[in-house]
C-alpha cells in the first residue's frame, strides 16, 4: 500500500495569484477586527460618514492581499468589479473612496489607540494558531530587515509622531564581512528596520517590532521574546536561532533565564595573532581546552601532541553543565594518553563544563554539534518570511509617507500574513489516494 502524499501545514508556495471571491471572503472573515472598527466608528462621532471605516479598512486589506502595485490600482479595480465591491460592503461604483481618503485613513490608523489595536489583532491571531497547532513556536528564528520609507513632510505632524514615540525614518547601512573580516557587501537604505521572530518550521510570524535604522538586533530580542511568549502557551519556545548580531552576553543570559536554548553563531573577538584556545580550568585537567566557539578539545601525550574534539554527551539541565567524554574511549581508536586519562574509569575521562563560566561560549546546544547546525539552518525561514512581506505584499515599496502611515501599513501587512496562515492551515493536507497495487 503506497502512503499518501502529505503537504506541509503551511504551503506558502501554493498561494493563489488570483484567489476566488470565496477565498477572499474567508480571508477577511478570519481577521478579528470588530473592536478596531468599533473604536474607529466612535472616533467619527457625528462627523462625515460618506466612506464608512469598514469600507476604508476593507480597501486597505484588499490592496495588500491581492498584491496590487498601488492603492490606486486597487480602487480602480473596485470601480470595475462589482463582486469584489460587495465583499467590503460597497454597493455602487460612486461609493468607492479616493486615494486621499485611504491616505488619511492610514494616518489615523497610525495613531493611538488604533496602532495598539492593530498589534492586538496580530497577537490574537497568533494565539489562535498557537492553541490549535501543538508545535507552533517550538523552534524559532529571528532577524531584522531593511524597509524603505519616507519622512512626513509636514513639520507639525512629524513633531506629533515624535511625541507619540514613533521612530522616524533615517539612513541605514549594513556591512557583510567574510571569515577574514573583509567587507564583501554594503547595503544602504533610508527608512526603518523590521525585527521579526518566526516559527522556523512553519514560517509564521510570532512577534514583530518596528524601529529606526540605528537599533541593534540584540537590543530588540527581549521585547520580541516577551511578545511571542505572551502569544504562545507557556513553555512552548524551546530554541531561538539568530545570526551573530545576537551574540551578546545579555541575550544569552536572557534566554538561559527563560529556559530557551540559543542557536547563535559566535562573534570573533579573540585577536587572530594571539591565543587561539584556553584551558577550562577548575578541577578539569589542563590538557582539556576550548576554542573561541566553545568547542572542547583534549591533547594526548604524543610528540607532537595531537588535539582532538571531545565527544559531547549532552546538556545536564539540573547541573547547568555540558558533559563530554574521552573521544578515544567513545569512538574506539588508540590514544597515547589512554592509560593516563581512562585508568580505572568505566566510561573514560568525563568532563563537565559549567555554563556559568561563559554562557556565550557554552550554550545548551554546543556549536560543534549536528543538532546546532540543523537548528541553525532554520534561520533561513525568517529570511523567506521577510521576502514575502517585502516583495509579495509590498512592504518595501518605499511609497508610504510618514511614520504613522508606515506603522499602520506594517500592522495591516502582518495581519494579512496571519490571515493567509490561518486559511492555509485549514486546507486539506493529504492528496492523492491509497494505492491499488498489492504484493
Amino acid at each position: 500500500m503506497t502512503p499518501r502524499l502529505c503537504r506541509p501545514l503551511f504551503p506558502w508556495d501554493e498561494l493563489a495569484d488570483s484567489p476566488s471571491l470565496q477565498a477572499i471572503h474567508a480571508l477577511l472573515a478570519s481577521i478579528p477586527d470588530q473592536r478596531l472598527l468599533h473604536l474607529l466608528d466612535q472616533r467619527r462621532h457625528h462627523g462625515c460618514d460618506k466612506y464608512p471605516v469598514r469600507v476604508l479598512w476593507g480597501c486597505l486589506l484588499l490592496a495588500i492581499l491581492l498584491r496590487y502595485p498601488s492603492m490606486q490600482a486597487c480602487l480602480d479595480e473596485l470601480r470595475r468589479n462589482a463582486g469584489l465591491r460587495l465583499l467590503i460592503d460597497i454597493e455602487r461604483e460612486q461609493d468607492v473612496p479616493h486615494g486621499w481618503n485611504l491616505s488619511r485613513f492610514l494616518a489615523v490608523l497610525g495613531q493611538q489607540p488604533f496602532q495598539t489595536e492593530l498589534v492586538a489583532i496580530f497577537d490574537a491571531m497568533v494565539r489562535h494558531l498557537g492553541e490549535t497547532i501543538a508545535d507552533l513556536g517550538r523552534h524559532t528564528a529571528g532577524d531584522s530587515t531593511a524597509l524603505s520609507g519616507r519622512a512626513e513632510p509636514d513639520d507639525r505632524r512629524r513633531a506629533q509622531e515624535v511625541v507619540q514615540g514613533l521612530p522616524q525614518p533615517s539612513g541605514g547601512r549594513k556591512e557583510y564581512l567574510d571569515d577574514d573580516g573583509k567587507v564583501t557587501k554594503i547595503v544602504e537604505w533610508f527608512g526603518y528596520k523590521l525585527h521579526l521572530l518566526v516559527d522556523a518550521k512553519h514560517e509564521v510570524a510570532l512577534a514583530y517590532h518596528l524601529t529606526d535604522t540605528k537599533a541593534g538586533d540584540n537590543e530588540e530580542i527581549e521585547p520580541l521574546l516577551a511578545q511571542a511568549q505572551a502569544n504562545l502557551p507557556e513553555g512552548r519556545i524551546h530554541s531561538m536561532a539568530y545570526d551573530k548580531a545576537a551574540d551578546d552576553i545579555k541575550v544569552h543570559a536572557l534566554l538561559h533565564e527563560q529556559g530557551i536554548k540559543p542557536v547563535i553563531h559566535n562573534r570573533a573577538c579573540w585577536p587572530k595573532e594571539g591565543e587561539q584556545e584556553k584551558a577550562i580550568g577548575g578541577r578539569i585537567p589542563l590538557h582539556v581546552v576550548h576554542d573561541e566557539a566553545g568547542t572542547v578539545y583534549c591533547y594526548d601525550t604524543s610528540v607532537p601532541p595531537v588535539r582532538r574534539a571531545m565527544s559531547y554527551m549532552g546538556h545536564e539541565k539540573d547541573r547547568e553543565t555540558l558533559k563530554y567524554r574521552c573521544p578515544a574511549h567513545v569512538e574506539g581508536f588508540p590514544c597515547a594518553a589512554q592509560e593516563r586519562c581512562n585508568a580505572g574509569k568505566a566510561y573514560g575521562l568525563t568532563v563537565r563544563v559549567p555554563q556559568s563560566l561563559d554562557q556565550r561560549r557554552f550554550p545548551a546546544i554546543p556549536r560543534a554539534t549536528t543538532q546546532f547546525e540543523r537548528l541553525y539552518k532554520g534561520r533561513t525561514s525568517v529570511e523567506r518570511v521577510n521576502g514575502r512581506l517585502k516583495v509579495f505584499w509590498g512592504l518595501d515599496d518605499g511609497n508610504v509617507v510618514g511614520s504613522r502611515r508606515f506603522h499602520a501599513h506594517v500592522g495591516a501587512v502582518m495581519i494579512v500574513h496571519l490571515a493567509f496562515a490561518t486559511q492555509l492551515a485549514k486546507q486539506q493536507q493529504n492528496e492523492g489516494s491509497f494505492g491499488k497495487m498489492k504484493l
